[in-house]
């Protein structure tokens, strides 16, 4: 069964990357329920997943990105506790532990070449994400290529830096995207 949040991104369609706490106020008045949050450390991700919560958003903490977490199954315990919705990383151990906790749970991957997509599949089965992070989403040949290949719904992130580049990864099957452009969240 798909996990809730996934229908919530695909009904926003550009979900907000927040990767600087001075671009909090912004992101707060965005009308979308969902935020990737791409910035943090241990002493004030739970104050920004607070503000974040009492603005309405649903929370999506990239895990990896915390600055002073280990890259251990703790970590998401630890977000958990914090409040995190869901996680993003690019460990699938990680992934695996966000999925045992009902946590939303992002693989991020990066697409770099023909090495990197034949991986894929392998990393999905064994990560078992909700959702998978293609970067970079403004490659709407490869998006469309791992939507028929991949049966788990696919986030496009990285390099969108217009409308365009936002509707050709959705029209190429991706069920939302991120983005740190503040000028793309209201769209």
């Amino acid at each position: 069964m798909p996990h809730s949040l996934i229908d919530t991104m695909e009904r926003q369609a550009v979900v907000p990357a927040l990767k600087d706490p001075a671009q909090l106020d912004t992101c707060l008045a965005c009308p979308g329920e969902v935020v990737f949050l791409l910035c943090g450390d241990i002493l004030n991700i739970e104050s920004l997943l607070r503000r974040l919560h009492e603005a309405g958003k649903k929370v999506v903490v990239h895990a990896d990105l915390v600055v002073g977490l280990a890259s251990k199954e703790i970590a998401v315990d630890f977000l958990h506790h914090c409040g995190a919705d869901g996680i993003i990383s690019t460990r699938p151990h990680l992934v695996r532990r966000s999925r045992e906790l009902g946590l939303l749970s992002v693989l991020r991957v990066f697409i770099i070449d023909s090495k990197a997509m034949s991986n894929l599949r392998q990393e999905s089965e064994d990560a078992r994400p909700d959702a998978i992070e293609v970067l970079p989403g403004a490659m709407p040949q490869v998006i469309e290529r791992l939507s028929r290949e991949i049966r788990v719904p696919l986030i496009a992130g990285g390099l969108l830096s217009d409308k365009a580049d936002i509707l050709s990864a959705l029209g190429a099957g991706a069920r939302c995207v991120s983005t740190s452009d503040s000028d793309l969240w209201g769209l």
